[in-house]
């Protein structure tokens, strides 16, 4: 994981020193659930990082970027509830395409693979004196620690520094183990977020 995480930094240095390339801070609000499990619910969260923006002519840009993100999803049944909010560090490698809309704002979609490692995070069963545990431990929640899939958005970008973005996600990966011979529809992470952000 950290000769992976080194590589991927690494190389969004190495481009960092054409005229085309800018960095941005993001932050905003995630909000998690899971797909294909009943009676889950949205559980609010974070997000916020860095990006960089590669722009290869007028309209067409790479986005890369490293955000930390609380995701998870919140569960009532039956008067329990249950909440388990895994935190991740997500690496976006998004490609984006502007419309000029006036001379000071441009209107953005972009789309592209994320791949997401657990960092850290809990899961609470909410009764009388229940424990916290941590997410990815062996004797905690035991998630897996790798998540992948496709990242979404849609932005504006309001002169040459201020930033709007709605940002989806859906999970490739179910993040946490199943017996062997489960053979039922095995959920998967979905975000949505609201952020804003400043490039330099």
């Amino acid at each position: 994981m950290k000769k992976v995480l080194l590589t991927l930094i690494m190389g969004m240095f190495a481009v960092a020193g054409f005229s085309q390339l800018r960095w941005d801070v993001k932050f905003g609000m995630n909000f998690g659930n899971m797909t294909k499990l009943d009676n889950s619910k949205v559980l609010p969260g974070f997000t916020a990082g860095i990006g960089m923006d590669y722009e290869f002519n007028e309209h067409w840009a790479f986005q890369p970027g490293l955000m930390v993100t609380s995701k998870g999803f919140k569960y009532k049944f039956e008067g329990e509830k249950f909440t388990a909010r895994p935190i991740y560090l997500d690496i976006p490698l998004t490609a984006a395409y502007k419309f000029p809309i006036t001379d000071d704002v441009k209107f953005v979609v972009n789309a592209g693979p994320y791949l997401g490692i657990g960092v850290g995070g809990k899961s609470k069963l909410h009764i009388d004196n229940a424990k916290s545990n941590k997410m990815f431990a062996d004797d905690g929640m035991n998630w897996k620690r790798f998540d992948l899939g496709i990242q979404w958005g849609v932005g504006v970008e309001l002169g040459e520094h201020y930033l709007i973005n709605i940002t989806g996600q859906n999970g490739f990966i179910t993040p946490y183990h199943f017996d062997n011979d489960y053979d039922g529809d095995k959920p998967r992470n979905m975000n949505f977020a609201i952020g804003i952000g400043y490039r330099f």
